[in-house]
């Protein structure tokens, strides 16, 4: 039944006439309550709420797949700014980023000219950036894109997903690197010659994953919803002494919203990702996909007064 509901969520994330239906109407109908807003000004009023509530922040401009190379620097202007306006207005977010935004599939000429302006904006005005990981076509040159910039900054990092098979060898090769790395399951569909079929599978080596990573001495976000996987990283650090600063749990902006100020109660890094932008609707298709749960806890805010 799970994997019947990710296969259907999936199907809509690509329907063409929902996702021009919900740019229009998005947020008349509630995607406020998972999305920051139309442009990063919305969201500022939001952030600056998650972080008086002890809620740390990153921020996503939605959007993937730019045609050309001028629409690729647009993207990267845009990121830019958003840049200038968490330093200017002292926000504690960081950034992340699709490379396929800033013209990954276009040129890697292209891309990484983009990403080292944005870089070294970052760098002047220290704001953290995450490379997102997409499916597992752009995995490789992605993360050779991220090797190749984490040789010359420190501010940067990307993600791992767990149901894919060669993580767990993606992840001994970014080692030397000492890595901040996101480690999530993944939410794109995947055949299974390249990624898990099985949840279990899935859980397990988000597990492995975090375990090696932490113990490696390495900055661990661990981003997921699911109980079972918090509570084993809670008692993974406990029993191997990993300080707090070492590790940070992130979650979804608008999904467990309760869980999220209890970790923040019981002292826990807790970091929000906050899209903001109108195409909305792929990004929110592919987190019911993710964790077909998930829609239980978008309701519930949606509702929730």
């Amino acid at each position: 039944m799970e994997a019947i509901s990710k296969s259907f969520f999936l199907y809509l994330s690509n329907n063409q006439l929902l996702n021009r239906l919900a740019r229009k109407w998005g947020f008349h109908i509630g995607a406020d309550k998972v999305v920051g807003g139309e442009t990063f000004e919305d969201a500022i009023p939001l952030i600056q709420q998650l972080n008086s509530q002890g809620l740390l922040a990153t921020v996503d401009h939605l959007g993937e797949f730019v045609h050309n190379k001028e629409e690729a620097r647009e993207r990267t202007l845009e990121v830019i700014e958003a840049v200038r306006s968490i330093d200017k207005h002292h926000l504690h977010s960081q950034l992340s980023l699709k490379v396929t935004s800033l013209g990954l599939d276009i040129s890697e000429e292209l891309v990484l000219e983009n990403m080292k302006m944005i870089m070294e904006e970052a760098q002047k005005h220290d704001v953290f950036i995450t490379i997102d990981m997409e499916d597992s076509t752009r995995c490789g040159k992605t993360l050779e894109l991220f090797k190749v910039l984490k040789e010359k900054y420190d501010n940067i990092g990307t993600v791992i997903q767990s149901y894919l098979y060669r993580s767990a060898k993606d992840l001994d090769d970014l080692d030397r690197l000492a890595p901040r790395l996101r480690l999530v399951k993944g939410a794109y569909k995947e055949p299974p010659s390249v990624a898990f079929p099985e949840k279990a599978k899935v859980d397990e080596n988000l597990k492995h994953l975090i375990k090696k990573h932490l113990l490696n001495g390495h900055f661990t976000a661990i981003a997921s919803h699911d109980d079972a996987i918090i509570e084993y990283t809670k008692e993974l650090v406990k029993e191997h002494e990993i300080p707090k600063d070492q590790f940070e749990f992130q979650m979804l902006y608008g999904m467990r919203t309760e869980t999220q100020y209890q970790l923040v109660k019981e002292g826990y890094n807790m970091r929000v990702y906050v899209p903001y932008g109108n195409d909305w609707y792929g990004y929110f298709m592919r987190r019911l996909a993710e964790r077909p749960a998930n829609i239980a806890f978008v309701l519930k805010g949606m509702f929730k007064k």
